[in-house]
């Protein structure tokens, strides 16, 4: 079972109430069983949304705000979601296909908590609950076609 970020393939989920559909997400899916989830609608968090970046462990709004709680209660909730639905399918998850540089689901790299787009080495939080269980990551800018 593979965990797909739900942006990935058009859900309007994201923090502005847009998407970030792509069709290397949704071509690799197919005729494989997956659940498509975002964290920070899971963790309570409303579409659209003040934007939100990670500045060390916490997870904060350009104003400044703590959000920290509602990004690790989604992480959790959203694998919580997708063990349930793999074990429905007497399956594992072995893979996770993540939004690039974002708070919960960048790998490897994140936005520097600036808001200026910049990079900084770092997973997001839901990224790094999947690594904690030893599930596979990636983003979409990992698939070649």
């Amino acid at each position: 079972m593979v965990i797909i970020s739900a942006c990935l393939l058009g859900e309007n989920c994201r923090y502005n109430g847009g998407h970030n559909y792509s069709e290397k997400v949704a071509r690799f899916t197919e005729g494989q069983n997956y659940i498509a989830v975002c964290p920070e609608v899971a963790g309570g968090l409303p579409t659209p949304r003040p934007p939100a970046e990670r500045r060390g462990a916490l997870v904060q709004t350009a104003a400044g705000a703590d959000v920290t709680a509602a990004f690790r209660e989604g992480a959790g909730a959203a694998l919580a979601a997708a063990l349930r639905q793999a074990e429905l399918y007497g399956e594992t998850v072995d893979l996770a296909i993540l939004k690039a540089r974002r708070p919960s689901c960048g790998v490897g790299c994140i936005y520097d908590g600036s808001f200026t787009r910049t990079p900084a080495p770092g997973d997001g939080v839901f990224a790094e609950l999947l690594k904690k269980q030893g599930i596979s990551l990636m983003t979409e800018e990992d698939i070649i076609e």
